[in-house]
């Protein structure tokens, strides 16, 4: 196949992922970031701390800020953007159609590459965007050098997008790291990437961290400025007081620097082009490793779905569902009528096990090994490390809240449902359920120990939790969001940073220092809220 019809493969793929909610709200949240990197003047909250000194907001500087924390967030939350184009390839049987064509295994691969690369590179230009606008915003120099700020972006961001880009590619391709498992997996790898790619002896230059602090630290010497102990930060910090300020026109990078990133970037493509040394390219004859759902198999092969997957909990029950009228309007599904009180109990007890089906019996040792060990433990260990260790542990079935439905190929079977907010209350309260079970050690021996704003804090994190995962699942439609929002947030509250503890893990002499738990409480309510309104809303249109 030619580079003209690999490109417009690339090409139609990116825009189908640029039309997805996933998308949407990774944008939105690299928006975020690019207003996090630039904080008001008198701003305590920092993302880049130079010994205690900020440049001034000139385009190199906010270029430089802006690239660097849109770096380690793309590499966090762009991974779980990227990762399914194969698996929807397959699921979608685009896949099958393609296998029958001339199409390479390598053009397939470098096709989803050049894709996954486009969809992190659009996130990548829209926060060069967002740091114009931020530099025009907070005014302290509205003179725009597009080279200044264009070119961190160029040699500091879209190197490490090309790499997690084509870690993408692999992880769909190999059968232990295509599931939430993966995820999880990547979360780490990530974590190590970003605190390893600041170092000065990080390969090809890591994330660039290390030269634009030294480039740095150089104009705060010539300018007789004094550097704080603290050295050079990047990530999101609070500060006693407001940072100082210096002039900084941007770094010049050395040959050597540029070569690097671009091996980088040719390593990225070796990466990519890996997986064909045992990808099968959807044929049939070497269907092993095949992507597709169990589920979706038996459809295709004409089955019926496993009968856990029943929504109100009826097919496994001891009695038979009740009887149900149908009222059906011309063009739409048929809809059932409830006609027994107590509906909502039996629809719990369904979502609770829809929830939880599939869940490894190694998963529950583990969740009791917890339990057991928040009895054991001293009570300030249960607060403060094994809360959030509990509350870590179901990540990957929390995330199937609000999206399990859409990537399982019900949305339509349940669009028959009469009561839409009923039903998504129930799906939320699954999640509730699973939250405060796992999380019941340390709520007794708060209950014990007579820790009243412990207690209120654990209940706004009981809410909180379902009600993010729900509201991301609905707003994205896919798992893979709540992953990657969840996770840098937990990571960031066991750091010791009260604004994020949403459940009352960091202390100050023994009370919680995070927000106010009725403010936890409001935000559930709200996120709730959006969880109604949007599934109503589809529901309404799809009608």
């Amino acid at each position: 196949m030619n580079v003209r019809a690999l490109a417009g493969l690339a090409v139609g793929d990116f825009r189908d992922r640029v039309r997805r909610p996933a998308y949407a709200v990774t944008l939105l949240a690299a928006i975020g970031l690019g207003y996090l990197a630039v904080p008001n003047v008198n701003s305590t909250w920092v993302i880049m701390d130079v010994g205690g000194n900020r440049g001034i907001y000139n385009s190199a500087y906010v270029g430089a800020v802006t690239s660097l924390a849109g770096a380690l967030w793309l590499t966090f939350g762009g991974f779980y953007v990227v990762r399914s184009g194969i698996g929807r390839d397959e699921t979608s049987r685009v896949g099958q159609i393609l296998a029958a064509t001339p199409l390479r295994t390598t053009g397939y691969l470098f096709s989803k590459f050049l894709s996954n690369l486009l969809v992190l590179a659009s996130m990548t230009g829209v926060l060069a965007i967002t740091a114009l606008v931020m530099q025009l915003a907070r005014g302290e120099n509205r003179s725009v050098d597009v080279i200044a700020l264009v070119e961190p972006f160029v040699l500091l961001s879209l190197p490490v997008m090309a790499l997690t880009a084509a870690a993408a590619i692999l992880f769909e391709t190999v059968p232990l790291l295509r599931a939430g498992f993966g995820n999880a997996v990547w979360f780490v790898l990530a974590l190590v990437i970003s605190i390893g790619g600041q170092s000065p002896s990080a390969p090809f230059g890591g994330l660039g961290v290390h030269q634009v602090a030294q480039s740095m630290n150089t104009a705060i010497g010539s300018q007789h400025l004094r550097s704080g102990e603290g050295g050079f930060s990047l990530g999101l910090t609070k500060v006693s007081k407001p940072l100082g300020t210096f002039l900084w026109d941007g770094f010049d990078p050395s040959g050597g620097f540029v070569l690097g990133r671009m091996v980088l970037v040719l390593l990225a493509c070796a990466v990519a082009l890996l997986p064909a040394l045992w990808f099968g390219r959807f044929d049939p004859a070497r269907a092993a490793g095949s992507l597709l759902p169990a589920k979706a198999k038996a459809a295709a092969e004409g089955e019926s779905a496993p009968s856990a997957a029943d929504p109100f909990g009826t097919a496994a029950g001891p009695e038979p569902a009740p009887a149900a009228t149908w009222s059906t309007a011309p063009g739409e599904l048929p809809r059932t009528e409830p006609t027994r009180a107590g509906a909502f109990g039996r629809l719990l007890v369904g979502e609770v096990r829809i929830l939880l089906q599939g869940v490894s019996p190694w998963w529950w040792a583990v969740a009791g090994a917890l339990t057991v060990a928040g009895f054991a433990l001293p009570m300030e260990t249960v607060t403060g490390m094994l809360l959030p260790g509990v509350w870590l542990w179901p990540v990957l079935i929390w995330s199937r809240l609000g999206s399990q439905q859409v990537e399982n190929g019900l949305e339509v079977l349940l669009g028959a449902y009469p009561a839409a907010r009923r039903r998504l209350l129930a799906e939320w309260a699954s999640g509730l359920v699973l939250t405060a079970v796992m999380g019941v050690a340390p709520l007794v021996r708060m209950v014990v120990a007579g820790d009243g704003p412990g207690i209120a804090c654990w209940v706004g994190g009981v809410l909180f939790i379902p009600s993010l995962a729900m509201s991301l699942g609905v707003l994205s439609r896919t798992h893979r969001v709540f992953q990657a929002i969840y996770l840098p947030v937990w990571y960031i509250l066991v750091n010791n940073v009260a604004a994020l503890d949403f459940m009352g893990a960091v202390r100050v002499h023994g009370k919680p220092a995070g927000p106010s738990p009725l403010l936890v409480v409001a935000l559930s309510a709200a996120m709730l809220a959006v969880v109604f309104l949007v599934g109503s809303a589809r529901r309404n249109v799809k009608g």
